[in-house]
């Protein structure tokens, strides 16, 4: 599908990735990854045809359709969720647009008999023909399913876009990608801006998708759900695995020790070998001898050990000054967004030193409570902080704040003070930010690259009470692994908005969870907390399906009814699968059919194997329709 020979690039002189060469074909959903900067956003680029290597070839159909879901997108203000979302069908808009126009040609003309009415008519069935083969007919369903699974609501699809945050509108941009039935997906942190219900459903999709997907992410439990083989870009070189990203990584470690030991007994043979050599030289009768294991010598293709970069930031949070015991109180803190309220009465006391976690559903307040506690927005209530509290804040959109059109340098100078300034270059570095990578402009950087430019920034004024709203984002998993160590070597008082558990284990000693409008605190750590809520991992917390409570009598009832529910909702999936599989078929049949018709209908099977595939797809649609009605019965 598309092959991969000997690509190359590199920037300011220096090569990030250097004749590397692999193949995407049917199937291959791969997780692309490695360290921030080490050229992941890059390649996807390259494969999009965004970005020219500076060498190698890039071979592939030309009918090949990609799709990019970039880290930035660039919005056109004044449509609605739903208009936005129809811009990936554009052959489907122009035929509509050339079917209202004929349309309107018809109505207003009266020469029903001449030659021009005529081939108007002709005209109008073969738009409508085509308009049928690319789906015209199905595309507005498709596209209100695709945004359900996505997080949004009925009620969203007609406001405007203007009125979403840039992790919705990113929303859009996936749903997007996701009807336009590429035959290859290229996701850059497609999860970003999902919550846990989204993220699930999104798996689900991209396990089923019948082209090829290469997503870069860093988050683990995605990879392994979604991914079946994974390349990482490191130093320069990529290593390539048919496992998904946990598998593989002990796969890697094995192929390094192996590596390691087999390097080590062909050293010994070597070191062997040269001491005959040396042996053997001050003896003339034994020169030929010596010559001999020196031409063994230079033939030895001698073993390499794969190279780790183990290259990461330095990073400490530093106390400014002691603050009183109280550091935040708040008493009946209320906040709505129009008609929609997200807090209200919230009552909250933080002591100094204390570590805590805010947990839940995306949309229950989480991020609003620590927009509040920084003063960024306006409230309801009442908020006193302690004697001394000096806030860092993080934002989860942080990297927003940055202005692309500064290099790193300039933008950690223009933060700075009199007292700091001089320390620029050091904090830069300690954040990997060296030599001729100050002078990168912003707007060039990765998303965790910019994520660490953002942390680095927020070294440069005094705090002691540190609010940080997802700060994993965009980091690479070892840079995560950093900053959860400075986390827990800070001396201050932390409020960590975050649902990674892995991140916030062993992190903080409180938890908050913000469910319907309140928070519930948890005195324990995230373990304690999900061990009292009674699930095994914050996506179970995080799913917006609440589960009721069954009387007694009806136990065994309704576990039979799960248990059906949970076939017949594989027997939908499977029965979707197969739908998806049998259109796609059709319709590059009446493509070949529309294209080369001669040679189709030459073989004389032709027309009933057509047949057949329809009457199949018709088949499975009824089997479809009954299925959901069954769980549609059963859910009621």
């Amino acid at each position: 599908m598309l092959n991969i020979h000997n690509l190359s690039i590199s920037f300011q002189g220096e090569y990030l990735f250097e004749d590397i060469t692999f193949k995407l074909g049917n199937g291959d959903r791969v997780g692309l990854i490695g360290k921030n900067g080490a050229g992941k956003s890059t390649m996807l680029k390259i494969l999009a045809k965004e970005l020219e290597p500076d060498s190698g070839q890039i071979a592939a159909d030309k009918t090949l359709k990609i799709g990019f879901l970039k880290q930035d997108i660039d919005f056109v203000f004044g449509r609605t969720v739903l208009e936005e979302s129809y811009q990936a069908f554009t052959e489907i808009k122009a035929l509509e647009a050339k079917m209202e126009d004929i349309n309107t040609q018809l109505a207003e003309r009266t020469d029903y008999e001449s030659e021009a009415y005529n081939q108007l008519m002709i005209d109008l069935n073969e738009i409508q023909h085509q308009y049928e083969i690319l789906g015209g007919y199905n595309y507005q369903g498709e596209t209100e399913k695709i945004l359900q699974g996505l997080g949004f609501k009925r009620e969203d699809f007609d406001k405007l876009t203007d009125t979403f945050s840039g992790g919705w509108r990113m929303r859009i941009e996936l749903a997007k990608l996701l009807l336009q039935s590429n035959d290859i997906l290229l996701l850059d942190e497609p999860t970003n801006h999902l919550d846990i219900e989204s993220i699930i459903w999104l798996e689900g999709f991209l396990k089923n998708y019948f082209g090829a997907v290469a997503i870069v992410s860093h988050d683990k439990m995605f990879l392994d759900n979604v991914t079946n083989r994974t390349i990482e870009i490191s130093l320069g070189r990529i290593y390539d695995y048919p496992k998904p990203y946990s598998r593989y990584l002990v796969l890697r470690e094995e192929i390094r020790i192996q590596q390691l030991a087999s390097q080590k007994n062909q050293q010994k043979q070597i070191e062997q070998t040269e001491k005959l050599i040396e042996k053997f030289r001050a003896k003339a009768s034994k020169a030929t001898m010596a010559q001999s294991l020196i031409k063994k010598l230079d033939k030895i293709d001698r073993i390499e050990v794969d190279e780790n970069d183990n290259s990461v930031m330095t990073l400490n949070f530093p106390v400014s000054i002691i603050p009183g015991k109280v550091v935040v109180e708040t008493n009946g803190i209320s906040k709505s967004y129009g008609s929609k309220k997200v807090l209200s009465g919230i009552d909250l006391m933080i002591e100094r030193d204390i570590k805590t976690a805010f947990v839940g559903q995306n949309g229950q307040g989480k991020s609003t409570l620590a927009k509040i506690l920084v003063g960024d927005i306006q409230y309801d209530g009442e908020l006193k902080l302690g004697h001394n509290v000096q806030i860092g804040y993080f934002a989860q959109n942080q990297a927003e704040y940055l202005d692309g059109s500064k290099t790193v340098l300039d933008t950690m100078i223009d933060a700075a003070n009199e007292t700091n300034r001089s320390k620029v270059r050091d904090i830069l570095g300690s954040f990997l930010f060296r030599g001729e990578e100050v002078e990168k402009y912003v707007r060039v950087l990765s998303g965790g690259e910019r994520n660490r430019l953002a942390l680095a920034k927020l070294m440069l004024q005094p705090f002691n009470v540190l609010i940080m709203d997802e700060p994993t984002n965009h980091l690479d998993i070892k840079s995560k692994n950093v900053l959860k160590e400075a986390l827990q070597r800070f001396e201050g008082t932390l409020i960590l908005v975050s649902h990674d558990r892995d991140f916030l284990q062993g992190l903080t000693s409180t938890v908050y969870e913000f469910k319907d409008e309140k928070i519930k605190e948890y005195l324990g750590d995230i373990d304690y907390y999900l061990e009292q809520r009674k699930v095994e991992n914050l996506r179970e917390v995080e799913k917006r399906t609440v589960v009721k409570e069954i009387p007694k009598e009806k136990n065994k009832q309704t576990y039979e009814s799960q248990k059906k529910l949970k076939s017949l909702n594989n027997k939908l999936s499977n029965a979707e699968s197969k739908i998806n599989q049998i259109e796609k078929e059709i319709k590059e049949i009446d493509v070949e059919l529309a294209t080369n018709y001669d040679a189709v209908v030459s073989d004389e099977k032709f027309f009933d194997n057509y047949q057949k595939k329809k009457d199949e797809l018709e088949l499975l649609m009824q089997k479809w329709e009954d299925i959901q009605i069954e769980i549609d019965d059963l859910e009621d």
